[in-house]
């Protein structure tokens, strides 16, 4: 029953799909859910393949060890099952009738089965609708919302397909305006944050897979992640948001790290990643949701410096920012750049660190492979210690450009392949070439690393990237971006939320994490 289920933080529950093809298989995943830390499951008879409804139902039901859902989802409606309707709506009948926690029915369907049930039911009707191919706008899912409640649902499932992470707002809406409890969640990578922020507006429940390669729609995170990644059980409805925004968020590690950082000091937050491929758009449209704090990643550190209401003077000067945090006095944005300060005293500690004050980068040459944000603040920061910056980048032009910003000098990909350096000089990188799951690529040939004294790679997917890997090989020191990623994630989280943090318990909780 529902009396009997432990809530998470804004009462939505965690139900794990179970789809296996026997019924002895179903109730040992069952077992497994049971022991992973599951609210629920949801027994999905369309996927059994030997299905004998008097025989097998009565044993799912007897040997349950927690609250079920029973759903046969027929082939017309994104299932497995092909066999006669009517035959269908008597097995969910008949699981009502001994004892099912909730029976899920397509909206299309939903008269028969409410009909064909005995009166009072103990079970839960969940009245579903699938939307394959797009999310409808808020009007349309409001008025399908309406015709759902009027079958007499107990619950309303909403699921529709995220073609942009801008869709999801309209299923936040859903939350919002349902007059019954209300599953609404969106499919696909672009979704996945429908399922993550459910409960902080309202859900009934969601859902996570067995293991990976187990879903029973497309972009479900597994039960694991929603618990040990992102703590879904303490989410609730005052719980503040923060994200990574890029195109690449799918092997960011910051999600981890941060939710961590939350639980470490005891912060009512939740991290989750914003796969966005239009910045502009994605910002204006979740500006009123009043979400707290953003790191920015490739590619829109310029473009997330246009769009805030304040920009610190420091990543002004560099013309990028990694940060974005909601001023609580007032909701405006404020940008930042915490890539500069971790990006540069990472190097600067590779070379022995500072020493009465002079930066060991003083008059060295430092070329910067790249022209995006963490080129600038690897080349403003260098400047600022002295260095002389010299930009590569493929398009001559932004390396140029930077160049000219930063007092540097500019140069093609091509030339630097050819050129020979001062003895002692440094290597940055600061494109993706190298990152997961791209291992084996690198934007440098080991022949002309043996000019450097140090090599840096803003990549920390892997920690040791075939660039670091080969300039090892030569004897010559090498810094990761990983430790730029703890001192910039760090500082960061400071920003986050608004005080100081033990810096060296993060960082100790980072290096066990990763």
């Amino acid at each position: 029953m529902v009396n009997s289920l432990s809530l998470c933080g804004g009462g939505c529950y965690i139900c794990v799909p179970l789809l296996a093809g026997s019924i002895s298989e179903m109730l040992r995943e069952m077992r497994i859910a049971h022991s992973k830390g599951a609210d629920m499951v949801e027994f999905r008879l369309d996927h059994l393949t030997e299905f004998e409804p008097q025989a097998d139902i009565p044993i799912l039901l007897q040997e349950k060890q927690l609250p079920a859902i029973i759903t046969c989802r027929p082939v017309w409606e994104g299932g497995k099952y092909n066999g006669d309707d009517d035959d269908r709506i008597s097995a969910l009948a008949l699981a009502a009738e001994l004892g099912a926690d909730f029976v899920d029915i397509e909206m299309q369907k939903a008269s028969e089965l409410i009909s064909a049930l005995q009166k009072p039911s103990r079970a839960k009707v969940i009245v579903s609708h699938h939307n394959f191919d797009c999310t409808p706008s808020s009007e349309e899912l409001g008025c399908l919302v309406s015709k759902m409640q009027s079958t007499g649902a107990d619950i309303i499932k909403v699921v529709t397909t995220a073609r942009s992470i801008t869709d999801v707002i309209h299923v936040f809406q859903v939350l919002g305006r349902s007059q019954a409890p209300t599953i609404a969640l969106a499919m696909g990578q672009q979704g996945l944050i429908s399922r993550l922020l459910t409960p902080k507006f309202g859900g009934f429940l969601t859902f996570g897979s067995m293991a990976s390669g187990r879903e029973s729609a497309p972009g479900q995170p597994t039960i694991e992640e929603l618990q040990d990644i992102y703590r879904l059980p303490r989410v609730g409805r005052e719980t503040e948001v923060f994200g990574i925004i890029g195109q690449l968020v799918g092997y960011s590690k910051s999600p981890l790290i941060h939710n961590r950082f939350f639980q470490e000091i005891g912060y009512d937050g939740l991290y989750v990643p914003f796969l966005v491929h239009n910045f502009k758009v994605f910002f204006g449209a979740f500006h009123p949701l009043n979400f707290t704090g953003f790191s920015i990643s490739i590619p829109y550190k310029e473009v997330a410096l246009e769009c805030c209401d304040e920009v610190e003077s420091f990543a002004k000067a560099i013309g990028a920012v990694n940060t974005v945090v909601r001023r609580r006095s007032d909701g405006k944005f404020i940008g930042y750049n915490t890539d500069c300060e971790a990006a540069v005293g990472a190097i600067e500690d590779g070379l022995g660190g500072v020493n009465d004050g002079v930066s060991p980068l003083f008059n060295k040459l430092v070329v910067v492979i790249g022209a995006g944000g963490a080129a600038k603040a690897i080349a403003f920061g260098a400047k600022q210690r002295g260095a002389h910056p010299l930009i590569a980048n493929r398009h001559y032009d932004r390396a140029q450009k930077l160049a000219e910003a930063v007092g540097g000098t500019a140069i093609t990909l091509d030339q630097l392949y050819e050129l020979q350096p001062s003895p002692g000089s440094v290597l940055a990188n600061t494109t993706p070439i190298g990152m997961f799951p791209n291992e084996n690529e690198t934007p440098m040939p080991k022949s002309v690393l043996k000019h450097y004294s140090l090599v840096f790679d803003v990549v920390y997917t892997p920690k040791v990237t075939r660039l670091l890997t080969e300039a090892e090989e030569l004897g010559l020191c090498v810094v990761s971006g990983f430790e730029m990623f703890i001192r910039q994630a760090i500082e960061q989280f400071s920003l986050f939320v608004a005080k100081p943090v033990p810096k060296q318990q993060l960082r100790e909780v980072m290096l066990n994490v990763m």
